[in-house]
């Protein structure tokens, strides 16, 4: 693991330390982006839901369909969430030091899975991958 990553993963755990670096934004910002952290876990609990919902309530699906599905959407959840802690980090760093808002590729992969997801469960359905 190099450097980077270790200073930001010890900061989720004692984000006071953020006090250190720059200057602190205008509130507004901060819970900005608090509420977008918070939307993010909500998107997360929303996939694990929906990965469960697949497992528990399709039981008319192939058993191997079912748990792909099921575990696409149970790991995007837990990808969402721990991306969450990550993006409200850097976000809050970079309005500390005055720098450009960080850029993610996340909120696209979270898309095309979350697409995928529901292809997979379309085709189940429509070519009749049931498990009866």
């Amino acid at each position: 693991m190099n450097d980077r990553f270790r200073t930001t993963v010890r900061l989720w755990w004692a984000p006071e330390r953020l006090h250190d670096e720059g200057q602190t934004p205008d509130y507004r910002f901060s819970l900005a982006n608090e509420r977008t952290f918070l939307a993010w876990i909500r998107t997360a609990l929303a996939l694990v839901a929906g990965g469960i919902v697949v497992d528990q309530l399709l039981t008319g699906l192939r058993p191997g369909a079912r748990t792909v599905i099921a575990v696409a959407l149970l790991a995007g959840g837990a990808l969402c969430a721990v991306r969450a802690v990550s993006h409200w980090l850097r976000t809050e760093r970079a309005m500390r030091r005055g720098e450009d808002l960080p850029m993610s590729r996340f909120p696209v992969l979270l898309a095309l899975g979350t697409a995928l997801a529901a292809l997979l469960v379309v085709g189940a359905v429509v070519l009749g991958w049931s498990g009866r």
